[in-house]
């Protein structure tokens, strides 16, 4: 995006002594800063994004303890009225199949909701797709 300007955090990389290689950072662009580290203590103030967002990801974390401090966090740097969104896999057989040897802490698309809301988020929503589904919350204004 010409003129586009933001920050970004990636906890794609593992942690240390894991076992997981680093993910390969990326090149610096112009006008966008980022960094590593964890998704659940992010180096940012408060107030800090219009939007969070995570593809694909809440099901490498850990446990469900962790998950919910990454939504805790993701309510934390967010503006008022700003929205956290994403989108995860639905459980299966492919699914548990691609998995082996690697974390796999799957999130329910149903219970999700009140987990959002438990974390300072407002109006949360699932939409179920094919293998995996989208949500969607707020923070409060």
């Amino acid at each position: 995006m010409a003129g586009a300007a933001g920050r970004c955090a990636d906890r794609a990389g593992g942690r240390p002594g894991d076992g997981r290689r680093p993910a390969r950072r990326p090149r610096p662009r112009a006008g966008v800063d980022v960094r590593h580290g964890d998704g659940a203590a992010l180096p940012f103030p408060d107030s800090s994004f219009d939007a969070v967002v995570c593809f694909t990801m809440l099901h490498h974390v850990p446990s469900r303890a962790e998950q919910d401090r990454l939504f805790a966090e993701a309510a934390r740097v967010l503006r008022p009225g700003g929205t956290f969104a994403g989108i995860d896999s639905l459980l299966s057989l492919r699914f548990r199949l691609i998995h082996v040897g690697d974390t796999m802490t799957v999130v329910d698309p149903v219970g999700l909701p009140p987990r959002l809301v438990a974390a300072g988020l407002d109006a949360p929503g699932t939409e179920l797709g094919g293998r995996s589904f989208r949500f969607r919350a707020d923070r409060p204004r």
